[in-house]
């Protein structure tokens, strides 16, 4: 299969990512909001961005075994048409039960966006491109995750309350849904459905011809095949905990870099939260450099300048001896350090992964990362609870030692092969 640059595909990619993260993060900024509407506490409020999530990881390999085994597009496609779903039927929700019942729905969409992304990237994207290609996906994820957090209030600005702000973002998402349906035509079958061509080609398992029935009987089976790819390809096993633990490492420092400011170095809470929201900004632009500077020097150089600029960071914030302007810049860049290995964690999956697979592994990967989610901020929290910001900080350091030390891990199995 002809590997080449695909503009039109990594657009689409990009334009995907920010829909179904403004989706992922709906709830959130409208929790106090939904509350007062439904009558409910703030934890059963939560409950139901947990039902997204919970959702979203629950779908990532079957839908990233359909990516493969079918086609990236189509998955792709239904995508952005259960997310959008999901967020009118929030839009429009007139009990706390229909609101969870959206949420599901809702999360049924967010599922499929990286089993349908990665493989269409991997497909489209030569070796010269192929890191700058994910840092411009990675940067949209970035920009959509602020949707919400803009939608909400400016409804509120404009008159209006939170069921117009999710509808806004449903109509949206809806055209952007519908275009794509249209412009997936132009994809070529050999980008659109590579996983199942390459699986056609090297395992003799032709995909047509074949009903449901006996395509449904095949899925065990192919399962258990995957499995033992698995097995016999560690490489993919051991990027997937490095992903785990650059997910502990970023979500500690996203939850709890204000309240290091506010509580490790006397900044009011305003000026803490406004510092942590500028480090968002930093990280999602030092992502794009971070895809370059991939493609130029290598994958491997920069995962060990990422998490070793980690190590040394955290390690000084949490000491808690800088002044006050000192600790703002630190922290300006804790999230930067960990968004500059990104791209080059994304190009050594898609390296480490056969063509028949794609989907498939960055939906393990995509479970790293929600696990790395779940764990660190309750884990965080009560370190803090229990010692001081300062003690979770060092434990941040820490854990970026540990994705260092995965990191070489990574670079001896690889065996220092010179396009990785």
């Amino acid at each position: 299969m002809t590997r080449r640059p695909a503009p039109l595909v990594i657009g689409l990619v990009a334009g995907s990512h920010v829909v179904n993260h403004a989706y992922l993060l709906l709830f959130a900024p409208a929790f106090p909001l939904l509350r007062e509407e439904f009558g409910v506490s703030l934890a059963a409020v939560g409950l139901a961005l947990g039902v997204v999530n919970v959702v979203v990881t629950a779908g990532q390999l079957p839908l990233g075994y359909v990516s493969d085994a079918y086609s990236h597009t189509a998955v792709l496609v239904a995508s952005l048409a259960f997310g959008t779903l999901g967020c009118l039927l929030a839009a429009v929700a007139p009990t706390y039960e229909w609101l969870l019942a959206a949420a599901a729905v809702m999360g049924l969409g967010v599922a499929g966006h990286h089993p349908a992304h990665y493989p269409l990237i991997s497909a489209t994207t030569t070796d010269a491109y192929r890191s700058r290609a994910y840092s411009v996906h990675g940067f949209a994820g970035a920009v959509g995750l602020a949707v919400p957090f803009a939608a909400v209030p400016a409804a509120l600005a404009l008159g209006g309350g939170w069921r117009d702000a999710f509808a806004a973002v449903g109509l949206l998402g809806g055209l952007y849904a519908v275009g794509t349906a249209l412009a997936v035509r132009r994809i070529p079958r050999s980008i659109a459905r590579a996983g199942a061509l390459a699986r056609e080609e090297s395992r003799g398992d032709p995909i047509g011809g074949r009903g449901l029935a006996d395509r449904l009987r095949a899925v065990p089976g192919r399962l258990r095949g995957y499995a033992r790819t698995l097995a016999g390809s560690p490489l993919v096993l051991v990027l997937t905990a490095l992903w785990f633990v650059n997910s502990v490492a970023a979500w500690g420092i996203r939850a709890y870099a204000a309240t290091l400011l506010d509580q490790g170095y006397g900044l009011s809470p305003g000026l803490a939260n406004t510092v942590a929201s500028a480090m968002l900004v930093v990280g999602a632009v030092v992502l794009l450099g971070g895809g370059y500077l991939s493609d130029r020097i290598g994958p491997m150089a920069m995962l060990f300048a990422g998490y070793g600029s980690l190590v040394v960071l955290a390690a000084v914030a949490a000491s808690g001896l800088l002044p006050a302007v000192a600790a703002i810049g630190v922290v300006l860049f804790l999230a930067a350090t960990v968004d500059l290995s990104r791209p080059a964690r994304s190009t050594l999956t898609d390296l480490a992964s056969e063509r028949s697979d794609v989907g498939k592994n960055f939906a393990l990967i995509t479970l790293g990362v929600s696990g790395g989610g779940a764990v660190a901020p309750p884990a965080f929290g009560y370190i803090i609870e229990a010692t001081s910001v300062g003690v979770a900080f060092g434990a941040v350091a820490a854990t970026a030692g540990l994705a260092l030390a995965l990191s070489v891990w990574v670079g001896r199995m690889q065996g220092g092969q010179a396009d990785i």
